[in-house]
């Protein structure tokens, strides 16, 4: 199994990085916006995405840690067939009032990983440049 980690420094604060990363229905407008353009919600555990290149993804939540400030997701239907995706992300308190966050995407078959590793890395910039400013 591949596992793809990225992690990033946001200048943004610990509370604001949580709030719009658990906002599972809304990562188009709070946390990746431009990466992804839009989310439809099924319920409140199922979400379908859709990214800027026009490639759509079902999502469900597999849970929601508030203590520790982490949330896993798993890929169910999408264009890759990846038979295993699930990823978690955190938030931790950072130098300087900042944020840093950790994301994590374990997926099957391994062929996947240099494509995901793509996507997770525009990603992490949309999300380092949105919740920066706020």
């Amino acid at each position: 199994m591949a596992s793809i980690r990225k992690e990033i420094i946001i200048a943004a604060s610990l509370e604001v990085a949580w709030d719009a990363l658990r906002d599972f229905g809304a990562p188009h407008t709070r946390l990746v916006p431009g990466f992804v353009v839009d989310t439809q919600l099924d319920g409140d555990d199922t979400r379908a995405v859709t990214f800027f290149n026009g490639m759509t993804i079902r999502e469900v939540l597999v849970g929601v840690d508030e203590e520790a400030r982490r949330l896993v997701y798993t890929a169910v239907e999408g264009p890759m067939e990846a038979t295993h995706h699930s990823a978690s992300a955190q938030v931790f308190a950072g130098d300087d009032g900042g944020t840093r966050f950790v994301w994590i995407t374990d997926v099957l078959p391994d062929e996947l990983a240099p494509p995901i590793n793509e996507l997770m890395e525009l990603g992490a910039a949309a999300m380092k440049d949105a919740l920066s400013r706020g």
